[in-house]
């Protein structure tokens, strides 16, 4: 049986399914009862707990051959603060557990412990998790695809792309369907000790391309009237934009899901 955190968020919810597709047991873990019916009806057994309750945590992990983890993005208040406070109790609930594997879902850029901004705090979630299982997995990701969802409104109403990306930076992006194949491959694999992984889709995009292919989506070919812009939809707050991240150089690659994944020890 296998443990998901965060099922109802995107990377989470991709592992969850991705598990019940191979046939595997799963338990995700909701903050509320409630959240739990769809997972129910697609076999799902459901425990409730908060991600910073280390003994509410050690009894959801308890009897699992391995567990996604993940740092949820801070609402509000210090983030560097929250994901110490959630480091530490996943790794308590891990050991407490004896959880033999996890997969702990990262972002790529944070192997720097500065200079990526909100991307650091994964810096210390990875050091502060690293060890608590005798197999663990850094899932490095890059910007997740399905994030740009959240401003086609404005793509659409306004013809700007909101975003704080720099228009012509290239970066590393993602389906989180690959990301919850690969980490459902993960759990699923037998291996010891400590694993770096990343993840990104075929290229590297721009937000400008990104604008591109909604132009072409919205019938207006080489983005006439669509630009991307560096500001979040409707004078919305940085919490509607994820902040650039440091791409960093991958190596050899492998392939999960469709995506190429480098891998790093």
């Amino acid at each position: 049986m296998y443990v998901v955190l965060g099922a109802n968020g995107r990377a989470g919810g991709e592992t969850a399914r991705a598990l019940i597709d191979r046939g595997e047991a799963v338990r995700v873990v909701l903050r509320q009862a409630e959240q739990g019916e769809k997972w129910r009806a697609l076999g799902a057994e459901v425990a409730v707990a908060h991600i910073e309750d280390a003994d509410a945590l050690a009894e959801a992990l308890h009897g699992a051959a391995g567990a996604f983890l993940l740092n949820p993005p801070p609402v509000s208040g210090d983030p560097f603060a929250r994901t110490a406070e959630l480091g530490a109790a996943l790794a308590e609930a891990a050991r407490r557990a004896h959880l033999p594997r996890a997969v702990v879902l990262s972002s790529i850029g944070a192997q720097h412990a500065a200079g990526t901004g909100i991307i650091a705090t994964l810096n210390r979630f990875e050091a502060l998790l690293d060890g608590a299982a005798p197999a663990t997995a850094f899932l490095r990701s890059g910007y997740f695809v399905e994030t740009w969802s959240e401003v086609a409104g404005a793509a659409l109403s306004e013809a700007v792309l909101p975003s704080f990306l720099d228009p012509a930076q290239k970066i590393a992006m993602v389906s989180t369907i690959d990301v919850g194949r690969t980490a459902a491959a993960l759990l699923c694999e037998d291996w010891t000790g400590r694993r770096v992984v990343e993840i990104a889709g075929p290229q590297d995009w721009s937000a400008g391309d990104v604008a591109a292919a909604f132009a072409l989506a919205l019938g207006r070919p080489g983005g006439r009237g669509l630009r991307a812009g560096s500001r979040p939809p409707g004078g919305a707050g940085a919490g509607s934009a994820r902040a650039p991240r440091r791409v960093a150089g991958r190596g050899g690659c492998a392939r999960y899901g469709g995506a190429r994944a480098a891998r790093h020890v």
